[in-house]
């Protein structure tokens, strides 16, 4: 991680980005990946059990430990993006985001203003009520980040008015969700290739941050050439399975 340098400034510079979902609520693996070597880390509270108190937990860990988090929130409502901001994420993953007026909402949402983020200088996030006004706005416009997750065609063929956007930091293919929409079961069918760079030359466009999952990084060479510079590589229980995989190989006669 580049301590010079907040996440969104290194998104906006088109670096070469890499992260993790966290499945498993525990501020342990929290704690653990902080030492990894990742850019960033993504709570997955849409697909994991993630309750309130265990997402501020893993929160707190991740900020005392300088590492990036960033949440994935299950729906996008407005309640979700706050209080996962105000537990100190760095910032928010919203699925679903497949027409302009959503990215609009989820932009405002996550920002100080008339109609979007409520302010109070009591929560983790503002230190506490140690930090002054003035201060923790321009903290916001530092580091908070706010992730559209483009999921079906209707979000790809507006993607370019979703990253025009002002408060849109990034829009985040979602391959499954939107192979399956597409009628196709591979991730790599062209027709999913094909969105991935509409997106991403989208992005590029309107400079902003073009993101992605992978399994593995076998792949992230090709979806780079697309316009692709932010990775979001399998998650905790994909690295625990490839090691416990390992041993055993290494260990059979």
């Amino acid at each position: 991680m580049n301590d010079t340098q907040t996440l969104k400034q290194r998104m906006a510079a088109g670096e070469l980005l890499t992260g993790t979902f966290l499945k498993t609520p525990a501020y342990e693996l929290v704690e653990v990946l902080a030492v990894s070597g990742l850019d960033f880390i993504c709570l997955d509270a849409e697909h994991a059990p993630f309750d309130r108190a265990r997402l501020d937990a893993c929160l707190a860990i991740a900020r005392a430990k300088g590492l990036p988090a960033l949440v994935r929130v299950a729906t996008g409502d407005r309640h979700e993006i706050l209080q996962s901001l105000d537990s100190g994420a760095t910032g928010v993953v919203v699925p679903h985001v497949d027409s302009v007026e959503k990215a609009q909402d989820i932009a405002r949402w996550g920002r100080f203003g008339h109609g979007g983020r409520g302010y109070a200088g009591s929560t983790r996030w503002a230190g506490f009520t140690t930090r002054r006004m003035p201060e923790l706005l321009q903290q916001s416009t530092d580091e908070t980040i706010v992730i559209a997750q483009i999921e079906e065609p209707e979000g790809v063929a507006q993607s370019a008015q979703i990253a025009a956007i002002k408060g849109i930091d990034g829009l985040f293919v979602g391959p499954a969700d939107l192979a399956v929409c597409l009628g196709v079961q591979d991730l790599n069918d062209q027709q999913v290739l094909d969105s991935i760079k509409r997106v991403g030359q989208a992005c590029h466009q309107q400079h902003c941050c073009c993101m992605t999952f992978v399994p593995d990084t076998a792949k992230v060479s090709a979806l780079h050439d697309l316009g692709v510079s932010m990775f979001f590589v399998s998650s905790e229980h994909g690295f625990i399975l490839q090691g416990v995989r390992s041993v055993m190989q290494g260990i059979e006669p």
